[in-house]
């Protein structure tokens, strides 16, 4: 994997991660898992038993050297890279727009503009509060914990992409409150704000009148966050 492009980052990145964590198969599993891969499918691509995948995730091998590591990530984006490079390409987005990928998700611009209706249907999210512009072209999804807490409100407003006709998903959402504030402190605000993870009957009190006062529409989702992320992409 020649070069510094996405590809090399994001192995670097997943390489790093499993090498330094306390629980290497539990990581080795997070991110096979989030790129969809069976452990039937990357032992293949191995030339290993599925077992051994199997034996590595849940510690009952020894942990992985650095060597190994580095097989199991090159296979994971081999696999990534032959069903079209999905996985790679979203990395890729967020690192050039300045992000941790721990903090943003996703980030994309649509070539066209689309009804917000379609992204609530899309997501399977019930609106909270209507907003002043009915069409978004652009997402960003983000942790809203790493978000709050580690960005500037400079950086907050990166999040916006090239323009703030977009819709911010939230992740790791309680009840939306520390969201609002922050939206109240970062203008102008996206015109749609989807808050993922709670039922409406969990969302802060005060989430909808913010939403009404900034005009920005406002949702909530339970849909599985891996499902929202691959109905985003299918909006442009």
């Amino acid at each position: 994997m020649g070069g510094r492009g996405p590809k090399r980052e994001l192995a670097e990145k997943i390489a790093g991660e499993i090498t330094l964590s306390n629980d290497p198969g539990a990581t080795l599993r997070k991110w096979r898992t989030d790129f969809d891969i069976s452990q039937t499918d990357l032992a293949s691509e191995l030339d290993v038993s599925s077992s051994v995948i199997s034996d590595y995730e849940s510690g009952r091998r020894e942990s992985p050297g650095i060597g190994v590591v580095g097989r199991l990530v090159f296979g994971l984006l081999e696999i990534d890279e032959r069903r079209g490079g999905d996985r790679i390409r979203q990395y890729g987005r967020v690192l050039s727009a300045g992000f941790d990928s721990d903090v943003v998700l996703d980030l994309r611009e649509y070539a066209t503009s689309i009804p917000v209706s379609r992204l609530y249907d899309e997501l399977e999210a019930t609106q909270i509060a209507p907003g002043s512009t009915d069409r978004i072209s652009g997402h960003t999804v983000v942790d809203s914990i790493e978000a709050i807490t580690r960005l500037s409100s400079e950086e907050f407003f990166r999040l916006y992409g090239q323009s703030t006709n977009r819709v911010l998903v939230f992740t790791n959402v309680t009840r939306g409150e520390g969201v609002g504030i922050a939206l109240r402190v970062v203008n102008p605000t996206p015109n749609a704000v989807i808050l993922h993870g709670i039922e409406e009957d969990e969302l802060w009190d005060h989430a909808r009148d913010l939403a009404r006062i900034d005009g920005y529409s406002l949702g909530v989702t339970t849909a599985p966050l891996e499902d929202v992320l691959e109905r985003l992409v299918t909006l442009e």
